[in-house]
């Protein structure tokens, strides 16, 4: 085997998820940058029998991942990318099951989300103020981000007609394209219509260098009207959370971990946290579960014959339950 047959595995996988998957440039170029990396360990270290690995050269390639200095979750990431690759690899015969089973899943990946308490988010809610440039665009994204749980790319994806203010929901395109219905709560509907109402001069949609008919079709734009970044959300959560007194490490996604992670303590079941955030699979959604122990632990209080706390008084019958 060579580093130039590795190479071509790797563009046949991206052809695969591609085309075949249908999943979305943003996460094909994401398993491309992630298998790019393990190339480059493969070329450093001369390892050219990578279709049969072994559980020793697996070890080597993640201590190299630490060595790199990649946090936790980065270093998760990478492990999936290659369990996603060899998965490949085992359905053209390149490889058998024994690598990919030797990638199976660490408690690495069981990492908890980081998540904001409700008033750390309504402080970073509240942090656009009127006298911003872009106070009612700001707080518009802000809002619905929160409302929605939406990803980065969701929202600055989204355009005007996948609004439905007057409904109180929105249309969202995740990944591979699919599409789901999210429901909007009061507070963002008020801060998108302020925000489609007004103009660029105060903070809103319109810009006074186009006509309307010239407008994007994009709902959140710039000052030129042109449609926002994942860069720009990425650097525009930063400052507000700077100004709010909020960590640095908050990013777009933790708004979104943060609404499911909220969404759940409020009593809401796993399979419509799974529809609101468009994920494929309920293991996805099933990681904010550990989150919300609190209330876990409420609820066992309240309906299980021996969930009291040690201090509370014994149930009338000595708390033992008939037998069904």
């Amino acid at each position: 085997m060579s580093l130039a047959e590795l190479n071509s595995d790797i563009a046949a996988f991206r052809h695969y998820l591609q085309s075949e998957r249908g999943m979305s440039d943003n996460t094909v170029q994401a398993y491309g940058r992630d298998l790019d990396r393990f190339v480059n360990w493969c070329g450093l270290v001369r390892f050219t029998e990578y279709t049969t690995p072994t559980l020793k050269d697996l070890g080597r390639y993640l201590a190299f991942l630490h060595d790199e200095q990649l946090a936790a979750p980065s270093v998760a990431r990478h492990l999936v990318s290659l369990k996603m690759f060899y998965r490949f690899l085992r359905l053209e015969e390149r490889a058998d099951a024994a690598a990919v089973d030797l990638l199976g899943s660490p408690k690495l990946w069981e990492r908890i989300p980081q998540v904001l308490p409700p008033h750390a988010v309504e402080e970073l809610l509240n942090a656009p103020k009127p006298g911003d440039r872009f106070f009612l665009r700001d707080r518009a994204i802000l809002e619905t981000m929160y409302a929605t749980g939406c990803r980065a790319s969701e929202v600055v994806g989204l355009k005007v007609a996948d609004v439905y203010l007057d409904a109180g929901f929105l249309r969202a395109f995740g990944k591979g394209k699919k599409q789901r219905v999210v429901p909007l709560g009061r507070p963002a509907i008020a801060a998108i219509r302020a925000y489609l109402g007004e103009g660029a001069a105060t903070g809103g949609r319109q810009s006074a260098n186009s006509s309307p008919d010239e407008a994007s079709p994009h709902l959140f734009t710039s000052k030129t009207g042109r449609p926002l970044t994942r860069i720009f959300l990425w650097a525009l959560i930063k400052k507000y959370c700077k100004r709010a007194g909020l960590p640095s490490k908050v990013s777009p996604h933790t708004l979104r971990h943060s609404f499911a992670t909220h969404v759940l303590a409020g009593g809401a079941d796993l399979r419509t946290v799974q529809e609101l955030l468009g994920h494929a699979s309920i293991q996805t959604t099933q990681h904010y579960t550990h989150v919300d122990r609190d209330r876990l632990k409420a609820i066992h209080r309240q309906f299980h014959p021996r969930g009291g706390r040690p201090t509370d008084p014994p149930p009338p019958d000595g708390g033992t339950a008939k037998a069904g």
